[in-house]
């Protein structure tokens, strides 16, 4: 975890430093070796949220570029059930960061659990991703629409479509600024549709950054991503 509870306040890991756990209250210790990024751990091997992942720096970058405020918020359900989100914006979006790989079954939990929920997919995890969604972006046909739009004919080819591109929720793949990708661009994968296609469209990451810090991705999505995914459906 990046934070942690110090006399009622959120805090980052110091050396040699003890908080409590926000989500269970029980003690944390700061870990601040030289290989890993400076996180709290559970005295124990406990893991309180069982979704809950160890960072690494493509996790933790992404998380700084959000209010401090926003980070590791924990979010509860009608039912009482709770969870950390890595990110929750002001206006009730959820940005989940996941680098390892994640279970159908798990991920359908979390689209559920989250609701308004964006998933940030790091495309460089794996060395055949890179190659494959290249491969699947010459094979693509370019939709007649006013922005870029591609449709994947054949999505179970490339490992990353296959395991993401059936998902309710919204998908953007980061590959790091790769040769895959213009500087500075996601793909932004458009939830599933009633055909076998996977559809997706460059999107800049610095935008992305900018609508949710300035609370403006609910009328991206109310007016160009909703309508857009009724047309392609």
């Amino acid at each position: 975890m990046k934070f942690a509870l110090i006399d009622g306040e959120k805090e980052e890991a110091t050396k040699g430093a003890t908080a409590l756990c926000q989500f269970c209250g029980l003690e944390l210790i700061a870990k601040c070796g030289e290989i890993k990024i400076h996180h709290w751990a559970h005295k124990s091997k406990r893991n309180c949220d069982p979704w809950w992942e160890n960072e690494g720096e493509w996790h933790r970058a992404w998380k700084n570029e959000f209010p401090t405020e926003w980070q590791e918020i924990i979010h509860h359900d009608e039912n009482g059930q709770k969870h950390i989100a890595d990110v929750k914006t002001q206006s009730g979006w959820t940005l989940e960061f996941q680098h390892s790989f994640l279970k159908h079954e798990e991920r359908q939990s979390r689209n559920y659990f989250y609701k308004k929920l964006v998933w940030v997919i790091d495309g460089t995890r794996r060395k055949t991703d890179i190659k494959q969604f290249k491969r699947m972006l010459e094979e693509s046909t370019q939709l007649r629409t006013n922005i870029p739009i591609i449709r994947a004919s054949f999505p179970d080819e490339c490992r990353l479509l296959n395991e993401w591109h059936n998902n309710d929720s919204l998908v953007f793949f980061d590959f790091n600024e790769s040769e895959v990708t213009e500087d500075t661009m996601l793909w932004f994968l458009f939830p599933k549709t009633l055909t076998s296609s996977a559809y997706l469209s460059p999107f800049s990451r610095a935008n992305f950054i900018e609508l949710f810090n300035n609370d403006n991705f609910d009328n991206l999505y109310k007016n160009t991503i909703l309508p857009i995914h009724k047309e392609i459906s």
